[in-house]
């Protein structure tokens, strides 16, 4: 749950309690989006539906500018938040790969267990694709190691990375967020007519 827990404040049980409850909130909100439905999905994809864009999109932003005011008013230290180390290489296949995934079977990893929880038959079909390649990707790791550690690029932030402060990158990323949210509007206008 990262930097909620810094210097041992709570125990780790209590931490697993708050990350059950944020799970259970987390699918709440998917599943009120429509995320379980792999039409609204796929709309994305195809232009007619970019509900998508506009939730993760508008927590993104809400995440980043409260973490920054947690920040400023000495809440929360950034620097002990984790940062997933960065494999170039494997993470554009791996994007690619999730991203045909996607298109194909109408959710993510996230969607689709919203998606069983609610008792979609092709939701669990999903999941046992996704375990299968879970069960084929470790098992196989021998064979394609070197290509998973390729492009190491260690923990880096897009705003160091590109020489901006974090506030400037927070200020830009909110304006293509609105760019985005434009856009997404006027697809749904242009592609809706060809979906429903």
């Amino acid at each position: 749950m990262g930097p909620l827990i810094v210097y041992d404040a709570i125990s780790s049980n209590t931490n697993l309690l708050l990350a059950f409850f944020i799970g259970i909130g987390f699918g709440f909100v998917l599943e009120q989006s429509g995320f379980s439905s792999s039409r609204k999905l796929a709309g994305m994809f195809y232009g007619y539906d970019t509900t998508v864009l506009k939730v993760f999109f508008t927590a993104a932003i809400v995440a980043m500018t409260g973490l920054l005011f947690f920040s400023l008013f000495g809440w929360m230290n950034l620097d002990v938040v984790y940062v997933n180390p960065t494999y170039l290489t494997s993470a554009i296949a791996g994007g690619v790969i999730m991203g045909a995934g996607f298109i194909l079977g109408g959710f993510c990893p996230g969607t689709s267990f919203c998606a069983a929880a609610i008792g979609k038959i092709d939701a669990f079909v999903f999941i046992g694709g996704l375990f299968i390649g879970i069960f084929i990707f470790t098992e196989g790791y021998p064979l394609w190691e070197g290509f998973h550690n390729a492009g190491f690029m260690g923990s880096p932030r897009v705003n160091e990375m590109i020489g901006l402060s974090q506030g400037v990158f927070a200020f830009l990323l909110i304006l293509a967020a609105f760019g985005m949210f434009w856009a997404g509007e006027w697809a749904e206008r242009k592609f809706a007519g060809n979906y429903r």
